[in-house]
């Protein structure tokens, strides 16, 4: 394992670049509604980035696109849908970016035109040498338009295109260069093609339709919007290509990197109706709940948990403890998670007019509060003062994670240690902070235990420090940090 650089405040630096996203792509050797079904399918990713979408259909090597930022369905009508049409590829992307570079011209999927041919990438993570790469790239000519790594891995792929017999030679020549957290889903001319990086970050699974089509998705839950079926995960440095209804497999880079798979994807990002590798996130939530009353036991009156991520394990910690679950909030639907809004301002207007609790569950009575995490704690705080507001006598939060110590570099939201609340105070004085009568965390042990294989390796670099891989240079953070993060 690799520790966190000691070198002073790189962690203020990287403050807010870490993203994560949802990919999707399809193809059959037939015309098909590729633009209605990437639509539906990016629908059910819609939780993994809200602030823009984009598809891009393939119709006889033609490649159409159209992004924009927004919401799924405030991207796409019927008259966008039907200006792409049929075609017998297309891929599909939702964003969202902490960086406050959300502009439209970082909208993926991201099309590029050159010598031979044309190619669409949608990209989700993060890479660590994006900078180096950048750089590279400029003094040799290319000129980049927007602000994200995946221009540069887009980029660095139609350099090796140059020089190669096949994309899928020129993505493998890539995966050399590109360092980092990826999964990518690219369509040239006549291929669909998946790539995680050798590490294995960020999920994407292979779907299969009975009408024989392909899918690649970020989560199943895309797969079971369009009726298709679960068949596995790319591997980790696996490069997987679809050419007119065949599927191959490059897995030359599988196994040359150390895995390390965010346990975050169980805890929170991923929908709980998904499937990851073969094994629920509902079933995994829920066991992080029954370890969470194995490791923090009390006596209370009712269990419930923070809508939607942090129900699961209060089932789990009911289930456990027998402890009664109940419905203590109820959710404004029309709101985004608050955990991924870009700004501290929008993550507090968000939590005021998301959630309203249920008085009959809560007063008067002793409540095991639930959630997933505690990354910045203002969220958890207004959550606990809403409790004690309808009259909760003793409020104890359990959360289904590791205390979050270290900024991640790989994809996900977690920003520089001075902004994570665990860091800045010990449990007694976080117990206080938030106004709770106790908390307990996850153990780092039993979150690695979350699908019940001991020896998967996980990523939890952001709850000790260790990553797999290296995390970014210093020398590069000055100069290119503004452009740094995309997926």
């Amino acid at each position: 394992m690799i520790r966190e650089p000691t070198m002073e405040r790189i962690d203020e630096i990287f403050e807010g670049l870490k993203e994560e996203c949802g990919v999707f792509g399809v193809a059959s050797p037939e015309p098909i509604e590729a633009a209605m079904m990437t639509y539906y399918a990016l629908y059910a990713l819609q939780h993994r980035g809200q602030q823009s979408a984009g598809i891009a259909v393939n119709d006889d090597g033609v490649i159409t696109a159209h992004c924009d930022e927004g919401l799924v369905n405030e991207v796409f009508d019927e008259a966008s849908l039907s200006r792409l049409g049929k075609g017998t590829m297309a891929v599909g992307h939702v964003r969202y970016s902490t960086t406050g570079y959300e502009k439209r011209i970082n909208c993926q999927p991201l099309v590029v035109n050159h010598h031979k041919g044309s190619m669409a990438i949608a990209h989700n993570g993060n890479l660590t040498n994006d900078a180096e790469l950048r750089e590279e790239l400029e003094l040799a000519g290319s000129i980049f338009h927007t602000t994200s790594d995946t221009e540069v891995i887009a980029y660095t792929i139609t350099k090796e295109r140059l020089s190669t017999s096949s994309i899928e030679e020129a993505v493998s020549k890539a995966m050399d260069k590109l360092k980092g957290a990826y999964s990518l889903v690219i369509m040239s001319p006549k291929k669909l093609i998946g790539v995680r990086d050798p590490n294995g970050f960020r999920p994407l699974c292979l779907g299969k339709h009975p009408s024989g089509m392909f899918c690649l998705a970020s989560e199943s839950c895309a797969l079971d919007s369009i009726g298709a079926k679960y068949v596995r995960e790319v591997e980790p440095g696996e490069i997987v290509v679809i050419s007119n209804g065949v599927l191959t497999s490059d897995r030359s880079h599988c196994g040359t990197a150390k895995p390390g798979f965010c346990v975050f994807e169980y805890i929170y990002f991923a929908r709980p109706d998904s499937v990851i590798d073969g094994r629920s996130v509902h079933l995994a939530r829920q066991k992080a709940g029954e370890f969470l009353y194995e490791q923090h036991p009390v006596d209370a009156d009712v269990i419930i948990g923070v809508p939607d991520s942090g129900l699961d394990a209060a089932l789990g910690y009911s289930k456990r403890s027998g402890i009664p679950y109940g419905i203590g909030f109820i959710k404004n639907k029309y709101i985004g998670r608050t955990f991924i809004q870009p700004t501290q301002f929008d993550r507090e207007k968000g939590v005021r007019i998301k959630l309203n609790p249920v008085p009959s569950t809560v007063a008067g009575k002793r409540v095991v509060l639930v959630d997933d995490s505690i990354v910045r704690g203002t969220t958890i705080k207004r959550i606990v003062n809403l409790l004690r507001e309808v009259g909760a006598t003793e409020v104890h939060v359990r959360l289904a994670s590791p205390k979050f110590l270290y900024p991640c570099y790989f994809g996900t939201d977690v920003p520089s240690r001075e902004n994570l609340i665990a860091v800045k105070y010990n449990d007694e004085e976080l117990k206080k902070e938030i106004g709770v009568d106790s908390i307990g965390f996850l153990s780092i042990e039993n979150a690695k235990l979350l699908t019940g294989e001991p020896g998967r390796g996980f990523c939890t670099g952001c709850f000790c420090g260790e990553y797999p891989c290296e995390p970014p240079k210093r020398k590069w953070v000055n100069k290119w940090c503004s452009k740094l993060g995309d997926g």
